[in-house]
């Protein structure tokens, strides 16, 4: 498998797997997702370089989203002071889903966050899926607080905060190339 950096074609796929994902979780009773997603938003991400595709072979088995941009109003200015990455939008295709691939990828954004310089990689999580902060807790990521309000459209569902130290390793095995298409 490989990292790449997805690419303006990518953006409908990219909307195709955010809305299975949510699918997969209404199925499992978590209201998250539900809502269409700007697909503006996506390709501003894309053009940034932020979003990338972990390609296996031929086929695309997740996506991650590793930028400088937090959610508005959840992180404190100070907070925001120390240099970090924002892991959003991690999806990993229900194919692969149990092999280990979210948690490598979650390393090599650590990785990917060292190597740029940043401290911390951080992230915030739906407030009502206890399945998913646990999910991160596991890999290494530290609760911070909860916050109400904030997040995009201030509607307050993504204000679950926890960060991990970026640290330099290769134990995601992940080489990893410029583009995809």
């Amino acid at each position: 498998m490989i990292i790449v950096q997805a690419s303006e074609s990518a953006l409908p796929l990219l909307l195709e797997y955010r809305a299975e994902a949510a699918t997969w979780l209404a199925e499992r009773g978590i209201d998250q997702w539900n809502n269409p997603f700007p697909a503006d938003h996506i390709l501003e991400s894309i053009r940034a370089g932020s979003v990338y595709l972990i390609k296996d072979g031929d086929t695309t088995a997740a996506t991650v989203t590793l930028d400088t941009e937090p959610e508005p109003d959840l992180w404190t200015d100070e907070e925001l002071r120390t240099p970090s990455l924002h892991l959003h939008k991690l999806i990993v295709q229900r194919g692969y889903a149990g092999t280990g691939l979210g948690s490598r990828i979650v390393d090599w954004a650590c990785d990917r966050s060292a190597h740029a310089g940043a401290v911390w990689v951080r992230i915030n999580v739906n407030t009502a899926n206890a399945a998913l902060q646990r999910y991160y807790l596991d890999n290494g990521f530290h609760y911070v607080r909860t916050v109400e309000g904030g997040g995009v459209g201030g509607a307050g569902v993504a204000g679950w905060l926890a960060q991990r130290h970026a640290a330099r390793s290769d134990s995601h095995g992940f080489p990893e190339l410029p583009t995809a298409l």
